[in-house]
């Protein structure tokens, strides 16, 4: 699926609702990045801060934040669970979020407290049609931070 210019791998699961993708590794733990359309909407990074390692964090809470030219907030975990690891290149180069939010610009190594952590989210053949409903229904454009 095409948006903004980016085609969206139907193998990731995505939260639409905080444009958050999630890839489950092969040691059961999962990568997690901002969508591209959200670095679109958001402009270019200037600072990205995420949670610390070995700590805890709650669905919907934030589990890494970013500062933009146009938007300053939080990424929002779909599910409860620890952080792993983070991508220490984008705290150096936190432009990598807008140049490749889906490959070396990747947040978070996190593992989910319990199993179903895909629950609610969206993968697969939906991926297309999910991504042009919500960018139908603007609602990006009712979120504040």
């Amino acid at each position: 699926m095409s948006a903004a210019g980016e085609r969206y791998p139907e193998r990731l699961f995505y939260d639409l609702d905080n444009q958050i993708w999630y890839e489950p590794l092969a040691d059961g733990t999962i990568r997690a990045g901002f969508t591209p359309v959200a670095m679109e909407l958001a402009g270019d990074v200037l600072v990205f801060t995420p949670k610390r390692i070995g700590r805890d964090f709650e669905a919907g809470r934030w589990f890494a934040t970013i500062e933009c030219g146009k938007w300053v907030g939080s990424a929002r975990a779909a599910f409860d669970g620890v952080v792993v690891a983070h991508n220490e290149e984008l705290v150096r180069r936190p432009g990598l979020l807008n140049t490749d939010a889906l490959g070396a610009g990747w947040m978070l190594i996190v593992s989910a407290a319990a199993a179903g952590w895909q629950a609610g989210l969206v993968t697969g053949p939906a991926v297309a049609p999910a991504f042009a409903a919500w960018r139908a229904s603007d609602a990006y454009r009712d979120r504040s931070e």
